[in-house]
């Protein structure tokens, strides 16, 4: 019953994830840096804590009583995550919903199961899994054939970009869907996206003696079997600080750069919708973290929780690509191909869940 939980908590996060840039598509007449940062304050400054508030009596206090090198851990995986983050939005910007969010999240999904073992081989820690054990192991060697399937996927997925690229210079699709549709930049960022948003699991490792002091004092006052469900919301804070560092630094270049400070204030603007629909895109985003952590409460496998998660947010992201018609017109080879891509990626993220579970 206890997975059953994990899996639905899990699949509630991955429909968060994958439908919080939907909003976004409603904001009109703003720059994208002006509505991503206003999104971001929601995500990572305002909702956080109040949700730690919620959830976990006293939370500043664990903060405040936490060791500065963990928080500085913490928070310097949060700035590298932030930077994931950001060139997230500019993935799906360039490639659209599903083929942005598909290579973005099968790297993220690769990354953040692996790094932190090649990690724990340099830097030892008792019950932490080195990159060594995954290749002596079996399940280990069933991980890394899922980071082999998911490359092959990824780059499948690639060639369906290069295809619907050139139906699109053909006229065949009118792109009237995606008009910053660019292959050549969104894969590159999609790349850098892949590989930095998976320091965000990363965050969660380095934060984890907050979430444990959390449990603690939860089962002092609630004896028996289980874990606290709310206990990485203290550590959603500290991450997410490093997450809204980098946002807001950049976000704040791109307003000066192309002269779009005016967004905020021009009344010529729908300023009142346009607030609205970026608060519910951030709100949004991070109810995917909030529910990842009851899964992960409930499952008892960080890397699972993350491979799993992974998992539903493409699926999510995909459907969502459907839906809105982002291949609609697009030649049957390119459609068949992305399909193709994005089973091959849901297998190995499968395969790799499927490792985790014999350890």
């Amino acid at each position: 019953m206890q997975v059953i939980l994990g899996v639905v908590f899990h699949f509630i996060g991955g429909f968060a994830s994958g439908s919080f840039y939907i909003p976004y598509k409603k904001v009109k007449g703003w720059a994208w840096e002006s509505f991503w940062i206003v999104g971001g304050i929601f995500s990572w400054l305002i909702v956080p804590p109040i949700a730690a508030w919620l959830t976990i009596p006293h939370f500043t206090d664990i903060i405040k009583a936490t060791d500065g090198h963990i928080l500085l851990l913490t928070y310097f995986f949060g700035l590298l995550w932030g930077i994931g983050g950001l060139t997230y939005g500019l993935g799906v910007r360039y490639l659209g919903v599903s083929l942005g969010s598909t290579i973005i999240l099968g790297l993220c999904a690769v990354f953040g199961s692996i790094i932190p073992s090649v990690y724990y081989n340099f830097y030892p820690k008792e019950g932490k899994d080195t990159f060594t054990m995954m290749l002596h192991n079996p399940w280990g060697q069933w991980v890394l054939a899922g980071i082999v399937v998911c490359v092959i996927g990824i780059i499948i997925c690639g060639r369906a970009g290069t295809l619907k690229e050139a139906d699109l210079a053909k006229g065949r699709a009118d792109g009237a869907d995606n008009k910053d549709y660019r292959f050549g930049l969104g894969i590159f960022v999609a790349i850098v996206s892949g590989v930095l948003s998976a320091c965000f699991n990363f965050g969660i490792e380095a934060g984890k003696t907050m979430a444990d002091t959390a449990n603690e004092v939860w089962k002092a006052s609630h004896p028996g079997p289980g874990n606290f469900l709310y206990q990485n919301n203290v550590t959603y804070v500290v991450i997410l600080w490093g997450g809204l560092s980098t946002n807001l630094v950049w976000c704040m270049i791109l307003n000066a750069r192309n002269k779009t400070f005016g967004n905020y204030t021009d009344k010529q603007k729908p300023l009142l919708k346009n607030y609205l629909f970026s608060a519910l895109a951030g709100t949004t985003w991070f109810l995917q973290f909030f529910f990842y952590g009851m899964g992960e409460s409930k499952m008892g496998n960080g890397a699972s929780s993350w491979i799993l998660h992974m998992a539903f947010i493409i699926l999510i992201a995909n459907t969502w690509g459907l839906l809105l018609n982002e291949w609609k017109g697009v030649g049957k080879k390119a459609r068949y191909t992305v399909i193709a891509g994005i089973a091959t990626i849901i297998l190995s993220v499968l395969i790799v869940g499927y490792g985790n579970s014999l350890k």
